[in-house]
Parts: structure tokens; C-alpha cells; sequence
């Protein structure tokens, strides 16, 4: 059984530091693109960050950048968000997601949930003002 599951998530005061890190079981992700997102209270899911498959690509959406680092380290089946200065609307749930395909390079669809076939739980990420 191919599971996912995130953790790190926590309280911080606004201009901290979370990791968060997702680890695969159940199936090796090597070779798929690996995404994370979020969803607000009282909002949609929302896309924050993806990484290519050999890590030779990132992806953030706007908010983040430059606060907001994802990486991966294939060995452990593993992708981590770091976050820092963070913001109180950075609180929100966060999910990562497992690309359905093999070898994707390209990002342009990373931000759409319907590439993503696996999906973790979720960890409740609070940021306090």
C-alpha cells in the first residue's frame, strides 16, 4: 500500500522556521516529480512548491518565493518544504502529492492537482502573529 505522510507541522510566531518533510512507503518515487500544497481555512487547496523527479527543477508559487525552499533526497523517498519567515497567512494544512507519471521535466502542469496521484494526510502548519 503506497502511503504518504508528511510531518513537521506545528505553532510558530511569525517570521519562524518549519521543516516540513513527506516520506513515500509503499513504492519508491525516484523517478516522479514531487509537490507540495496547502489549504487555508475556508479556502481551496492551493498549490505552494514542486520539484522535478532529479531535482534539476523548482517550482514556487508566488507567495513563497524566497522564503519557501523544497528539496529531495531520493535514497529516503523523501521531499522537505523548509519555510522560513514565515507569515500568519502561511497557516494552513500541508499536503504533499506523488506525480502519476515517470521522468516528468517540465513544471508547467506541476501546480495542477490532477497530475498527482498520491497525497499525504496533511500537517496543520499555525503561524501566530
Amino acid at each position: 500500500q503506497v502511503q504518504l505522510e508528511e510531518s513537521g507541522g506545528g505553532l510558530v510566531q511569525a517570521g519562524g522556521s518549519l521543516r516540513l518533510s513527506c516520506v513515500g512507503s509503499g513504492r519508491m518515487f525516484r523517478r516522479h516529480l514531487m509537490g507540495w500544497f496547502r489549504r487555508a481555512p475556508g479556502k481551496e487547496r492551493e498549490f505552494v512548491s514542486a520539484i522535478t523527479w532529479s531535482a534539476g527543477s523548482t517550482y514556487y508559487t508566488d507567495s513563497v518565493k524566497g522564503r519557501f525552499t523544497i528539496s529531495r533526497d531520493n535514497a529516503k523517498n523523501t521531499v522537505i518544504l523548509q519555510m522560513n519567515s514565515l507569515k500568519p497567512e502561511d497557516t494552513a494544512v500541508y499536503y504533499c502529492a506523488v506525480d502519476g507519471v515517470e521522468f516528468r521535466d517540465s513544471l508547467v502542469a506541476a501546480s495542477q492537482e490532477k497530475i498527482y496521484d498520491y497525497w499525504g494526510q496533511g500537517t496543520q502548519v499555525t503561524v501566530s502573529s
